[in-house]
């Protein structure tokens, strides 16, 4: 199979690394200068240093369309933030294509209401195209060094599926099916938001029970949230759901979690993001999470203490006084 990967930042890299054992690959980025030093270097020292670029991926730059056309299967490994653009770009393709990215877009005048997810702004831009999302809990780093991982690949397309199938499934990257890829994004994107909540607890020293609670309170929220969008309760007990949450709210690697941390002890927010190097898209869709689950009329009381913690409107400690002080309730409601 051919292999077109648009964006070289971790996760794209290393996923063009896992597949490049077993397949042509094309790793397209951006920066025409990072994609000649990622080939001289064979390494990709700017978002995934120490990890060897296999002589079967080939880099390049310029013309993503045309790099795209070539390819078999397409994927998008940009932050969510990119995703219109390059999904616009492709809408004529006829291969399968699926994105990486794990957020809400920011809600925009026109297009977005309260703001969209990835196969909703696929539906907008790109209609015909043949799409889907890889996601499930993987940090970038050891999916490169090949240690076991799950992921599962989502779209409402059987075709898409057995092409994300065929692509990455191997010794150590096993991949499910799904079809339910409104559960599966809601999942990733809504894990981020609660990882900074745990990140928060942790930083503020209050023990693993208190841990234990906000994943599993949160993960009662995410589950009510994308029931409210038409998803399936089932799935938020898979690899995008309760998988990626575990991995992302205690994981050391994750960065959402680390934003929570460096919040917790002092920092500001923008000290904390601009520590990181890389996106945590927690920190840009919090807001929109929280803003359409109250147009949906979906309680969601951890993330709406994120998003006052994000806001400067409380500090860490006092938004989860706020959570303790809340009435008592049915663990089902």
């Amino acid at each position: 199979m051919k292999i077109c990967v648009l964006g070289a930042g971790a996760w794209g890299t290393a996923l063009a690394v896992n597949a490049s054992s077993r397949h042509a690959v094309t790793l397209w980025a951006r920066d025409a200068a990072q994609a000649q030093a990622m080939s001289a270097a064979r390494e990709n020292a700017r978002y995934l240093p120490g990890i060897a670029l296999p002589p079967s991926i080939t880099l390049a730059s310029g013309d993503a369309l045309a790099a795209a056309k070539a390819a078999d299967l397409v994927i998008v490994a940009t932050p969510m933030a990119a995703l219109r653009e390059q999904l616009g770009m492709l809408a004529g393709l006829s291969s399968p294509v699926a994105w990486l990215s794990k957020g809400v877009e920011p809600a925009l005048a026109g297009v977005g209401g309260e703001g969209l997810l990835a196969h909703e702004i696929q539906a907008q831009v790109a209609p015909r195209l043949a799409a889907g999302v890889l996601s499930g809990p993987s940090f970038a780093q050891e999916v490169a060094q090949a240690r076991p991982t799950a992921l599962v690949a989502a779209s409402r397309r059987a075709d898409v599926r057995k092409a994300l199938v065929e692509a990455f499934h191997g010794p150590a990257l096993r991949v499910y099916a799904n079809d339910d890829i409104v559960g599966v994004e809601v999942g990733g994107a809504v894990k981020n938001v609660l990882a900074i909540a745990t990140g928060l607890a942790d930083g503020l020293s209050l023990g693993l029970n208190a841990r234990a609670a906000l994943i599993t309170r949160g993960l009662a929220e995410m589950t009510r949230f994308g029931v409210a969008l038409g998803a399936r309760p089932e799935t938020f007990m898979g690899l995008s759901g309760l998988g990626d949450l575990v991995l992302t709210a205690t994981g050391d690697l994750s960065r959402n979690r680390k934003v929570g941390l460096l919040l917790a002890q002092g920092h500001t927010l923008s000290q904390a993001v601009d520590s990181l190097g890389h996106v945590a898209e927690g920190v840009y869709c919090a807001r929109t999470v929280v803003q359409r689950a109250r147009h949906l009329g979906v309680e969601m009381p951890i993330s709406a203490g994120v998003v006052a913690v994000l806001d400067g409107r409380v500090r860490p400690a006092d938004a989860v006084a706020e959570l303790m002080a809340r009435e008592p309730g049915s663990e089902s409601g």
